[in-house]
């Protein structure tokens, strides 16, 4: 028996909920200041359902080359990656609609 997605109830293969629901976030990239006036770039409106936080995270740090961590859904990189860190989402599949830069 094939498997059955448990949203929509389509196969696995022909569902299409992961990519409306990538469609319906509002993802906001923006630079804040941490501590001892250190960059930290802080990426958030990303859904903790659709998206593995932690995988997405460690993808980011690798390309980046920097430290970080997820917490209450949103990504927190180690310095100013805000364009590089857009890239690489679009990469993953993210339409550049969405993503927005502060």
């Amino acid at each position: 028996m094939a498997d059955v997605c448990p949203v929509c109830g389509l196969p696995k293969d022909l569902c299409v909920c992961g990519t409306i629901s990538m469609e319906q976030q509002a993802i906001k990239i923006r630079l804040e200041t941490r501590k001892w006036g250190k960059p930290t770039t802080v990426i958030e409106g990303l859904d903790g359902k659709s998206v593995d936080l932690n995988q997405l995270a460690a993808k980011l740090k690798a390309a980046c080359a920097c430290g970080g961590t997820t917490k209450n859904n949103m990504i927190i990189l180690q310095g100013n990656h805000r364009e590089k860190v857009k890239k690489l989402l679009i990469e993953q599949g993210f339409p550049e609609s969405i993503i927005e830069l502060h």
